[in-house]
């Protein structure tokens, strides 16, 4: 098997701009570590390590919550009139 690498050339599309898509419309659930949440989240308090949690984050990537289950990172999305995806 031999790999292939896609290389999207912009068109004259910025960077900034490619981050602005989806803005205000899309938000995305993606599932991340206790360890990492210090990094994400400095104002959320200490957790213990090795939990399994799920971030809710604009389309640019700003964190807009944390919780402990996609389900209510989904409904927080919702009711704040943002179409959830998930990433992996």
């Amino acid at each position: 098997m031999t790999e292939v690498e896609v290389v999207f050339e912009s068109a004259g599309v910025s960077p900034e701009a490619l981050a602005s898509l989806g803005e205000g419309h899309i938000a995305y659930v993606k599932q991340i570590r206790s360890e990492d949440v210090p990094g994400l989240f400095p104002q959320a308090p200490k957790i213990a390590p090795g939990l399994k949690l799920f971030a809710l984050h604009a389309a640019d990537g700003t964190p807009i919550m944390l919780t402990d289950s996609r389900e209510a990172a989904i409904a927080n999305a919702w009711s704040n009139e943002l179409q959830a995806v998930s990433v992996h």
